[in-house]
């Protein structure tokens, strides 16, 4: 397994390296350089499943996927939860025809720049260090949510919704006192990323939030001439 990082996101023109991760969605492995030279690719990087957030944004990757498929991009979701869980949670909530990967050890979150931000009292420091103080003033705004909220109390919220149930192998990725950042890249068909939705950028005013499906279909008509 690659052990490539870097330290800020992979922007537009940069090629991303190869990463093999466990299969969540079938047996076996994927790589990325199973998509090389075949396919463009829109990869979701995110965290673990005990993330009410991501639990929605992988949701919203499926129902993509059918529009993504016309134009011949192919869809990846990566999550941190271990691979039986994350199957498991799977069987529950399915998500068609997505094809999923399971990245406890977060290579591939390292591999395309996406950093684990320390939360602190009130020194931020974006993206490495982000001050409480700073979060309680970001708004996430969902349809199910009653109004904008901060992400703490939406995500509480949301979890109390979804019944979701933590359990150890959902502990066992968690960090106490930071959160992985996350993000979206579309690569062309050699492996070159093309366009991106990160958390890292607007100094974080995109953390938990979904990326629009207008841009991303914009950019992937681009990619798939």
């Amino acid at each position: 397994m690659s052990t490539h990082s870097v330290d800020h996101p992979l922007q537009p023109g940069d090629r991303v390296p190869n990463i093999m991760l466990d299969a969540i969605s079938r047996e076996g492995k994927i790589t990325l350089d199973d998509f090389r030279g075949r396919s463009p690719l829109l990869i979701g990087l995110f965290r673990g499943l005990h993330c009410p957030f991501c639990r929605r944004y992988v949701a919203a990757m499926a129902q993509l996927n059918p529009a993504l498929r016309e134009k011949g991009i192919e869809s990846l979701a990566v999550v941190n939860t271990p691979v039986e869980r994350a199957r498991l949670y799977f069987r529950y909530h399915p998500i068609p025809d997505l094809l999923a990967a399971s990245d406890p050890a977060r290579t591939s979150h390292r591999a395309f720049g996406l950093p684990i931000v320390e939360f602190t009292q009130n020194e931020t420091v974006w993206p490495n260090k982000v001050g409480m103080d700073e979060v309680m003033t970001m708004r996430v705004d969902l349809p199910e949510l009653p109004e904008p909220m901060d992400p703490p109390t939406a995500g509480d919220l949301l979890n109390q919704k979804d019944g979701y149930e933590i359990m150890e192998a959902d502990q066992q990725v968690r960090i106490a006192g930071h959160m992985q950042l996350v993000g979206h890249f579309l690569l062309d068909r050699e492996g070159v990323v093309r366009w991106s939705f990160t958390e890292v950028e607007d100094e974080g005013r995109n953390v938990c939030r979904a990326l629009n499906p207008e841009e991303l279909m914009s950019a992937a008509s681009e990619v798939a001439h």
